[in-house]
């Protein structure tokens, strides 16, 4: 039986989780979706990431779920993290298919719960919709495409215009700050080395679908029940948090909507412990 993962923290949490996961491997186009499954038994759950993330955006979650009693399955989505990039198109609506079939090839038949967190949380609203095999519920993170309303450009810095060390660190730190998270003290070493990590292995920069509406628009065909959690200060819903309600109403069966206080967009990892309370809420019966 796969270990629970221990209670560590840091790096050194992310090399346990790595330790303690089973790799696999499912087809994209000529190369591969990579997988992290961790458990043998109990209820599955799904982790997607966040655009230009990996699996380890979720470093500060997998324990708790664990520990729970649930497997936890996170791939790195097509173009993204260790996976080859999608043979057929660089947006969300192309990743659905590789992700579902890898989970066909993976756990067949098994009942599913899916959390999909920013731009994965497009990509779990779009699978959930095409009806996806064994979904028992659907939580989303953070996630873009709920209005019509383009949010503000952000003032994002160019990370690859500097070189390796402390002045690239220094982008980072400040994009982390921009867009991530909320309180300048969440933005340790750990997240500006898994930041720049997995931002430096986007090989999807030209997604599009996640700044219109396309998930207010696709959740009206979602039959599972639908739940959400938000940091309380996501910059992609600054001054705007009344979309956030009005797009998850648009589910036939809505559920819980959860603020958390004091965290912004990475609300799974400012906000850890409230965060993984409030999952743990979304995904009971």
């Amino acid at each position: 039986m796969t270990p629970t993962p221990p209670p560590v923290h840091g790096l050194q949490a992310l090399h346990a989780l790595e330790a303690a996961a089973r790799v696999a491997h499912t087809p994209c186009g000529e190369g591969h979706v990579v997988w992290h499954l961790w458990g043998d038994t109990g209820p599955v759950v799904v982790l997607l990431h966040g655009g230009a993330g990996s699996w380890t955006h979720w470093l500060r979650n997998i324990g708790a779920l664990r520990a729970a009693g649930w497997r936890v399955v996170a791939p790195d989505m097509p173009g993204f993290g260790d996976s080859a990039a999608p043979p057929d198109g660089h947006d969300a609506d192309v990743l659905p298919h590789w992700l579902a079939e890898g989970l066909q090839r993976l756990l067949p038949d098994e009942p599913l719960w899916l959390v999909g967190f920013s731009f994965g949380g497009l990509v779990a609203g779009l699978m959930a919709a095409a009806g996806l095999p064994g979904l028992q519920r659907l939580v989303l993170v953070g996630a873009p495409a709920l209005s019509p309303q383009p949010m503000a450009p952000l003032p994002l810095r160019a990370w690859d215009a500097q070189p390796p060390g402390p002045r690239r660190d220094a982008v980072h730190r400040h994009n982390l700050a921009t867009l991530m998270l909320h309180d300048a003290a969440a933005i340790d070493d750990t997240a500006v080395r898994l930041h720049a990590a997995n931002i430096e292995r986007d090989r999807l920069r030209r997604r599009r679908l996640m700044r219109g509406d396309l998930l207010l628009r696709t959740l009206p065909a979602v039959a599972c029940p639908v739940n959400g959690i938000w940091g309380e200060h996501d910059v992609l819903y600054r001054g705007r948090t009344a979309v956030i309600g009005h797009a998850m109403a648009q589910a036939p069966r809505a559920g819980s909507l959860v603020f958390i206080p004091g965290a912004g967009h990475w609300v799974q990892y400012e906000r850890a412990e409230a965060f993984n309370a409030a999952l743990a809420q979304a995904l009971a019966p």
